[in-house]
């Protein structure tokens, strides 16, 4: 479909990168960073009366919702308000009545609650359109701006940053370009006016127990994008001393729960179609430094999936269907587009390196599509339906078809007075300042993949949902007041790893780009810092504006870890063959981070078997937990067995209120003589597994 957003000649001067050097731009909101939280800033600053500039250091604008990412993420929709909401009924309009758009200035509202035959539709009969094409949002956000009248200024690397005490005077790049403005607002990905500021932030993981938090740090157990079967990671197959395979990294000695300075991974959201006059096929993606050895784990992986009767089919991409034939198709499997573990220097990177690393990945996932495609190491029927697949032809042509913003899922985040945790996500707390609601899951990609007892294995991957949509306080936008009193930082906010994860998403960066212009707004009037707005009236304001800044459905709130007493053996202590599938612990009580079941399938394939360490001999009461529900199985077999002595097997019934059930006393010995195992076999119905706990008895 022909875009309607006709890019005339003021619009192409007005996007132009080519002006003088060393000019001074100045404006009452300037903007760093041309993301969609950057583009709805300086939309919400013009629409309040005030001069709005972005300087963007790519060449691109609109980050991951113009460069490839069409399918939203965000949870529930209910939780979109204000610029991101217009954004998506707009698109809705694009595509279900085009005759709605004109070229002349309009009121974004008079799209609202308009009805549609969409099959996309909410249930709540307001038009939305949720998947769109790239350069659909792209002209979206262009005939914004150019309606606003703000200046985008590209290839603007960020070199200094002028301030009097707190506050930020001026910026400038190496272009020799200097920006000066009342309030600055970095919007970027990478927090770089935040940094260049003096703010404090941080790179990584932080350690579980630096916020009391489940999910954050180092992964003893990782479950999702794994390997379905077991690969050798070694140059020499079985030789840990030939050396590691590329792609795998070399292991650390972190214990669950660690900090590090891991980043989950990057990778691009690929526009693919099988229409095949719009298509670009994958033989015309090879680099130009392809090696066909960098793709070995890949060989080895596929070789053994074929040998254990799983074909690959399918497993290497996810592809979400956008309009007119084309994908959002993002990282899926063990080894797919995510370049793991190749990203750790780029939040801090200058920006030569930066773009090396963006290249990097760029060849990565152009090479791997070229391997899949041709290699004689891949099967025909992988090749033949990865072939029926290619870029986009229509899409990108600037950059030959390929997205030209890498997707950087996190990089620095902000530490400010208010740190956004997992305790905000699962409603152990309330912000009571919100300007956006986060409601994504939990979610992190893979960190890591290391070479673990013989055999490659990805760490980091977390999806674990939130309890609903909850608040994100204004006081994380915001830097501490001694490190800069007229900056915001919607992007790259203050957020522990674990709840960025949940924060990240487009929509939520252009709700928090709105908000963060409306309070630099309203700071400029009262002439204030940023710190001292009056937080009534920028609700006032949001709520004026169309935000959702309350939730008022139900609200699923997890249950904290049981605290037991004895010896207690989470699942993740377990030793488990099959494919067991991590629960849904949102309500539930549980031990440790959560439970483990199985999908009431493969039945007779999975177990669970434990091995604790006994420290003191003598009777012990052993109790099996699980979480209860209706369509759990009431006979699962849970077998002890003591080296040299008794064995016994129990039918537990895990519909059982309680969540637990006694198997009953054993007189136990000293050490790890004993194992406790769990089977899904000959099970009536959906089998999970919480963990064990051995209480002594005193006789």
């Amino acid at each position: 479909m022909k875009s309607p957003f006709p890019i005339c000649l003021c619009a192409l001067l007005l996007f132009s990168p080519l002006v003088t050097r060393a000019e001074v731009v100045e404006s009452d909101v300037v903007i760093f960073g041309g993301t969609s939280g950057g583009v709805a800033a300086a939309v919400q600053a013009h629409r309040m009366g005030k001069t709005a500039v972005i300087a963007e250091w790519s060449q691109h604008l609109g980050g991951l919702t113009t460069g490839g990412l069409g399918a939203t993420d965000i949870g529930n929709k209910g939780a979109i308000g204000g610029i991101s909401r217009e954004f998506y009924e707009q698109i809705a309009a694009y595509y279900t009545r085009p005759e709605a758009w004109t070229w002349q200035k309009r009121e974004a509202q008079d799209l609202r609650h308009e009805k549609s035959k969409d099959p996309l539709v909410e249930k709540t009969g307001r038009e939305t359109k949720w998947t769109f094409e790239p350069h659909v949002a792209m002209g979206l956000y262009q005939r914004w701006l150019q309606e606003a009248g703000v200046k985008v200024y590209f290839g603007e690397k960020l070199q200094s940053v002028k301030k009097d005490g707190a506050h930020i005077v001026e910026f400038t790049t190496e272009t020799g370009r200097t920006f000066r403005g009342k309030i600055f607002i970095d919007a970027s990905y990478e927090g770089d006016l935040m940094a260049k500021a003096g703010v404090t932030y941080h790179v990584g993981r932080e350690a579980n127990a630096e916020y009391g938090e489940r999910l954050n740090g180092f992964r003893e157990r990782t479950v999702g994008h794994q390997f379905g079967v077991d690969v050798d990671p070694y140059n020499t197959p079985g030789d840990p001393a030939s050396g590691l395979l590329p792609l795998v990294q070399a292991g650390t000695n972190e214990k669950p729960g660690d900090g590090d300075k891991c980043v989950q991974a990057y990778n691009f959201r690929l526009c693919t179609t099988r229409t095949k006059e719009n298509l670009v096929p994958w033989t015309e993606l090879k680099p130009a430094n392809y090696d066909e050895k960098q793709f070995e784990l890949m060989a080895r992986y596929i070789e053994a999936l074929e040998k254990a009767g799983k074909p690959p089919t399918g497993i290497f991409m996810g592809p979400t269907p956008m309009p007119n034939d084309k994908t959002d198709t993002n990282n899926a499997g063990a080894i797919s587009t995510d370049f793991i573990g190749q990203n750790y220097d780029y939040p801090d990177a200058d920006y030569a390196t930066r773009e090396r690393i963006i290249r990097a990945h760029e060849d990565y996932t152009k090479g791997l599509l070229y391997f899949l495609a041709t290699s004689d190491r891949v099967p025909q029927h992988v090749r033949d339906t990865v072939n029926k697949w290619g870029l986009a032809r229509d899409e990108f042509p600037a950059t030959g078809h390929f997205p030209p913003q890498m997707y950087v899922r996190e990089a620095r985040r902000m530490i400010s007075d208010y740190v956004m945790t997992e305790a905000d996500c699962r409603w152990e707390r309330k912000a009571e300042d919100p300007v956006a609601m986060g409601a994504y899951n939990m979610d992190s990609h893979n960190c890591q993949r290391l070479a673990q007892h013989g055999f490659a294995r990805n760490e980091g991957d977390v999806e674990v949902g939130v309890a609903a949509p909850y608040p994100v306080s204004y006081r994380s936008i915001v830097p501490k007041a001694a490190q800069a009193d007229n900056l915001l930082v919607p992007v790259c906010l203050s957020a522990t790893h674990i709840a960025y994860g949940s924060i990240r998403m487009e929509p939520v960066f252009m709700i928090l780009g709105q908000s963060a212009a409306t309070a630099a707004c309203l700071a400029i009037d009262a002439q204030v810092t940023v710190q001292k707005v009056d937080y009534s009236k920028l609700k006032a304001q949001l709520l004026k504006d169309g935000e959702v800044l309350e939730w008022t459905g139900p609200v699923h709130r997890v249950a904290a870890p049981l605290k037991l007493d004895g010896i207690v053996l989470d699942d993740t202590d377990a030793e488990k063959s099959g494919s067991w599938i991590p629960g849904n612990i949102n309500g539930s009580q549980h031990i440790g981070d959560g439970y483990i079941h199985d999908e009431n399938g493969s039945k007779g394939e999975l177990s669970a078997k434990w091995t604790p360490d006994i420290p003191v001999a003598g009777v012990y009461d052993i109790i099996f937990h699980f979480p209860p529900n209706r369509n759990r199985a009431k006979n699962v077999p849970v077998t002890v067995a003591i080296n040299g002595g008794e064995s016994k097997t129990v039918q537990v019934n895990e519909q059982e209120p309680t969540g637990q059930q006694s198997l009953g006393q054993f007189k136990l010995p000293i050490g790890h003589n004993t194992t406790i195992t769990v089977t899904n076999a000959g099970t009536d119905g959906f089998v999970v597994v919480d963990g064990v706990q051995l209480l002594k008895v005193d006789k």
